[in-house]
C-alpha cells in the first residue's frame, strides 16, 4: 500500500491527463487517456459550430475521481482542456471545487518539471492557506 500524498497536480490536454500525487521527497504517477481522444478539427467557412470538440466527460470524470483524496489540487495544461476540468468538477462534484489550489497555463513541462513547479506552487499556497487540524 502507498502513502497518502495531500497535494496533487493535473497536467491535461486533450490527448491525455498526467496526474501526480505528491509530497516533498516523493512523487505518483498516473496517466489516463480519453476512450477516443479527439483530433484536430478544422474550421471551415459558413458552417456551423465553433469548430471545437465537445468535452469528454468520461475522461474529466476520471481526472477528477484520481484526485478526489487530495487535500489540494493544482490543475495545469496549455490549452482549454483545463477550465473544461474545471467546469466538469463544479457540475458534478462541487465539494472538489473548493480543493482546486489554483489553474495555471503550463505548456508541455517534463514530469520533473511539473511536480516541482506544482511542489513550489502549493508549498507557497498551504502557506497562505489556514490550515485546518
Amino acid at each position: 500500500m502507498t502513502e497518502h500524498h495531500f497535494h496533487a497536480v493535473v497536467w491535461i490536454d486533450h490527448r491525455e491527463a498526467r496526474v501526480f500525487h505528491f509530497n516533498p521527497t516523493d512523487a505518483e504517477k498516473l496517466v489516463l487517456h480519453p476512450e477516443h481522444p479527439t483530433k484536430h478539427i478544422h474550421h471551415k467557412a459558413n458552417s456551423i459550430g465553433s469548430g471545437h470538440a465537445a468535452a469528454n466527460n468520461e475522461f474529466l470524470h476520471a481526472v477528477a475521481q484520481s484526485v478526489a483524496d487530495a487535500g489540494a489540487i493544482l490543475i495545469t495544461g496549455p490549452g482549454n482542456a483545463k477550465a473544461e476540468l474545471v467546469t466538469h468538477i463544479d457540475a458534478h462534484d462541487p465539494k472538489l471545487m473548493q480543493l482546486i489550489a489554483g489553474v495555471e497555463t503550463v505548456d508541455h513541462p517534463s514530469d520533473g518539471q511539473l511536480v516541482a513547479y506544482a511542489r513550489h506552487y502549493l508549498t507557497a499556497e498551504d502557506r497562505m492557506t489556514p490550515q485546518k487540524a
